[in-house]
């Protein structure tokens, strides 16, 4: 069984497209489907459904797709230590990242020092919805991610702290809140909220306050960028409940932060890895960038 061909394998499972897994493996779709043939002779099953679109994985590919992603981490693992011994990092990162756009994280600088630390390392982000992010890395096709996490939704992974941010009410500057010391959950019954997606966890912590305050909302615009969010409030929209830590120079004219009082709401920020082993070593030397930066 070769390396490659399970490779092309895992590939095609994640993609669930010939065409798109083979641009990611960078050989031609005919290349590609002889070495699905070859990986399906070897093992004596059909791993794919023929004919499907969305490409779809039979019950003996769902089975062989987690031991592929093991064997194929191991064998960079050990690819890996041999580059050790070197004094070199090689291989990929694969990291889920929260919008960091108009935040105050440096995620842009800490991605750039570990580029140009470490040329030989291949590196791939995602912006994905902080729930979706704790999956991929759960299961390994995400190495580590920056997100924001909610209180027991990360078992089996190790969880870096970075930040705890205050949420407060955002207004536009002419709301009749906007002149207000501090807002209870009560005092927006009513209101339009501009809001995030439902996975994103702001909108999980947000979501689960109401709930347990009894109090029914209206989320009149849903929009999956901040910087978009904080524009719609500017311009009346709505109103919405962010963390503190976005740059707000934008558009500190256009609006108004109204903290919160009878509840605390906060959105954590964290890395996250595999735990001990199982961590790639790309993911463990960028935690240490992290938490380098943090003890700083």
């Amino acid at each position: 069984m070769e390396l490659r061909h399970l490779r092309h394998f895992v590939a095609l499972a994640e993609e669930r497209s010939f065409t798109q897994a083979a641009a990611r493996e960078l050989i031609v779709q005919s290349g590609l489907s002889t070495s699905i043939r070859a990986l399906e002779k070897e093992v004596g099953a059909l791993l794919f459904v023929r004919g499907t679109r969305p490409v779809r994985l039979t019950a003996e590919g769902t089975a062989l797709l987690p031991a592929a992603r093991h064997t194929l981490d191991a064998a960079q693992a050990a690819q890996q230590a041999v580059q050790d011994a070197h004094g070199v990092l090689a291989g990929r990162l694969r990291i889920g990242a929260l919008q960091t756009s108009g935040h105050t994280l440096p995620f842009s600088s800490w991605l750039a020092e570990f580029a140009l630390a470490h040329p030989r390392v291949d590196i791939s982000v995602q912006q994905l919805p902080a729930l979706q992010m704790l999956d991929l890395v759960a299961d390994g096709r995400l190495d580590c991610a920056l997100v924001s996490l909610i209180e027991d939704r990360a078992p089996g992974l190790e969880v870096v702290p970075l930040l705890a941010e205050p949420v407060v009410l955002i207004v536009a500057r002419d709301h009749p809140l906007a002149s207000a010391k501090s807002v209870t959950l009560g005092d927006l019954a009513g209101e339009r909220f501009v809001e995030p997606p439902a996975q994103w966890a702001i909108r999980v912590v947000v979501d689960d306050a109401f709930r347990a305050a009894g109090i029914t909302r209206r989320v009149a615009c849903e929009v999956n960028e901040w910087t978009m969010v904080l524009d719609l409030v500017a311009a009346g929209v709505g109103v919405t409940l962010a963390p503190t830590g976005f740059d707000l120079a934008r558009v500190a004219a256009a609006v108004r932060l109204v903290p919160l009082t009878g509840v605390e709401l906060v959105r954590r920020i964290d890395l996250v890895l595999p735990q001990g082993h199982a961590a790639s070593p790309a993911a463990r030397r960028f935690s240490e960038y992290v938490t380098a930066w943090q003890a700083a």
